[in-house]
C-alpha cells in the first residue's frame, strides 16, 4: 500500500510549526489573563494609550506590561502603533467587561491558579482515572467553591457569561410551545428559563437550584417582569426535584457527574414529571471519529476537574435508558450545545 500523498500546500504551516504553536498555547492564555485581570481593554475603550500610561493606571511595571501586550499584539489581541500606543482590536473588545458576549470572566477564570494547576496534573488523571483537582486541592471542585468565595464568584461569572452566549440559540432551535410548565433543574440565575419564557408567552416555569443560588435569582426575575410566571424552588437534585412539570430541562449539569450520579438526577426528573412529560438535556453531544469539536477539548476540562465527562450520542442513549427514558432526538443549535430529548418508558 502506498503512503497517501501529503496534501500540504505552500500556504499551509509546516507540521512542526503548527505543533509548536499548540505547545506554547499557555503563553498566550496566561498573557490574556493578565490583560483581562488588569482591565486593559476597558482602559483602552476611550482611546489608545502607551504602556507607561497603562502601567500608571494599573500600578504595574511599565516595561513588563509592554512585553505582555506586545506579545498579545503579535497574535491580534491589541494593536501596537509606531508611536508605542496600544489600540483595541475586535479580539480585544471581547475582554471588555460590560459588552454582549464578553469573555472577560472566562479569561480571568482560565488564568486563576485553582484552574490551571489541575491542568498541570493531567498526567495523574490519565494514570489513575482520578480528577486532578481532587489531588491538588484535596476535595472536589464544588466543595472547593463552597469554601473559597472569590473563586466561586469568578466561576459563577464565567459560567453566566458563557451561558448568556448560548441562551438565545436554544429556544430558537427547540420548540417549547407545546408545553405548559417548564422545570429547569439547577438553573442558576434563570437566564435560560427567562429567555424561553419570553419567547413563549403561554409557558410557565419553575426555577430550581440550591437555596443560596435561588436567593440571588429573585432580583433578575423580578426585573424581567416574570414573577407571576416563574416560580422559585430550592433543594438538592440528588434527593428530589419539583413535581408537576411537563418538560424538565438540565443545561450543562449532567456532564458534571459520573453515570451513577447522573442517573440519580434523571430518575428524580422521571419521578417528578407528569404523564407523557419530556426530558431535555442541554449538552454538547460529541461527534465520533476525528471530526473537530469544541466539546472534545472542553472534555479535557472535565477530565481534570470533575467526576463527569462530555458524552457521545450513544453514551446519552445508554444513560437515558438506565434512568427510564428513551432518547427521541438530538436537536443541534447555533451554539456548541444540543437539545437532547427523551421520553419516559
Amino acid at each position: 500500500m502506498t503512503k497517501p500523498e501529503n496534501s500540504q500546500n505552500s500556504n499551509e504551516m509546516p507540521p512542526s510549526q503548527a505543533m509548536l504553536q499548540m505547545i506554547v498555547g499557555p503563553w498566550v492564555s496566561q498573557a490574556i489573563y493578565v490583560a483581562a485581570k488588569l482591565g486593559i481593554a476597558d482602559l483602552l475603550k476611550d482611546g489608545p494609550k502607551t504602556s507607561d500610561e497603562l502601567a500608571n493606571a494599573t500600578g504595574t511595571h511599565a516595561r513588563s506590561l509592554h512585553r505582555v501586550l506586545r506579545a498579545l499584539a503579535s497574535v491580534g489581541v491589541f494593536t501596537l502603533a509606531e508611536d508605542f500606543r496600544y489600540f483595541l482590536t475586535p479580539l480585544a473588545e471581547c475582554l471588555l467587561r460590560d459588552v454582549p458576549g464578553s469573555l472577560y470572566s472566562t479569561a480571568v477564570m482560565f488564568g486563576e491558579e485553582w484552574h490551571w494547576r489541575p491542568l498541570g496534573e493531567m498526567l495523574h488523571t490519565v494514570k489513575t482515572g482520578e480528577p486532578a483537582f481532587d489531588r491538588v486541592f484535596g476535595m472536589e471542585l464544588f466543595p472547593y467553591m463552597g469554601k473559597n468565595a472569590e473563586a466561586a464568584k469568578i466561576f459563577d461569572e464565567a459560567m453566566t457569561s458563557l451561558s448568556a452566549r448560548n441562551n438565545a440559540a436554544i429556544p430558537a432551535a427547540y420548540n417549547f410551545s407545546p408545553y405548559s410548565k417548564l422545570v429547569e433543574v439547577s438553573g442558576g440565575q434563570g437566564t435560560l428559563t427567562i429567555s424561553i419564557l419570553k419567547a413563549n408567552p403561554g409557558l410557565k416555569g419553575i426555577l430550581f437550584d440550591q437555596p443560596s443560588v435561588i436567593e440571588g435569582a429573585k432580583s433578575a426575575i423580578e426585573a424581567q417582569g416574570l414573577g407571576d410566571r416563574l416560580q422559585l424552588a430550592s433543594g438538592n437534585f440528588f434527593e428530589s426535584v419539583p413535581s408537576g412539570g411537563d418538560i424538565y430541562m438540565l443545561k450543562n449539569i449532567i456532564h458534571d457527574w459520573d453515570d451513577e450520579r447522573s442517573i440519580a438526577i434523571l430518575k428524580n426528573c422521571h419521578s417528578a414529571m407528569v404523564e407523557n412529560g419530556k426530558l431535555l438535556v442541554i449538552e454538547m453531544a460529541l461527534p465520533s471519529g476525528n471530526e473537530p469539536s469544541f466539546g472534545k477539548l472542553a472534555d479535557l476540562e472535565m477530565l481534570v476537574s470533575q467526576p463527569g465527562w462530555e458524552r457521545t450520542e450513544a453514551e446519552y442513549r445508554d444513560l437515558f435508558k438506565a434512568a427510564g427514558f428513551h432518547l427521541t432526538k438530538i436537536v443541534p443549535t447555533a451554539s456548541p450545545l444540543s437539545a437532547i430529548e427523551g421520553v419516559p418508558v
